[in-house]
């Protein structure tokens, strides 16, 4: 999960929304570490469950969110979850389903579901050229690993 994150993170570009989807202990903090890698942050990322959101500099800046306590997307508005800063950098949203897909259409979907004990099924998502960007990492990821 790490790896793979960390293979994303270069194609990032200013603006990107990574959605987070999967079970709690699917691997979802995980691929915010592998990601920050991925973006020379040398920074400890742990999620941020009490503070809702983190940031971390890199070659983008990071905006690491936890969703998970929040009720709805209006407590993601309220909070402030959502400004102009992140158009500046890179937002990785745990527990994303929270967030009504209406307000951040163009937002990239990474569902984690355990498949093992130490394995893990990885699905992305999106449209448009973002979507094509990770798409190409990830594939040429899966190949080197082959």
């Amino acid at each position: 999960t790490r790896a793979l994150a960390a293979a994303l993170a270069p194609v990032a570009e200013a603006g990107d929304r990574l959605a987070l989807v999967g079970p709690l202990g699917a691997g979802k903090t995980q691929f915010a570490k592998g990601f920050a890698v991925g973006l020379g942050i040398d920074d400890m990322v742990n999620s941020p469950s009490f503070t809702l959101m983190a940031e971390y500099e890199g070659r983008l800046t990071l905006f690491h969110q936890d969703l998970y306590r929040l009720a709805d997307a209006g407590e993601v508005l309220a909070g402030g979850l959502l400004d102009e800063r992140q158009d500046d950098g890179v937002t990785l949203s745990e527990w994303a389903d929270r967030l009504d897909e209406g307000l951040d259409p163009a937002r990239l979907t990474v569902a984690i579901e355990p498949t093992g004990a130490e394995s893990r099924e990885i699905e992305i998502s999106g449209h448009g050229p973002a979507a094509e960007r990770y798409a190409a990492a990830a594939r040429a990821w899966q190949e080197a690993a082959a």
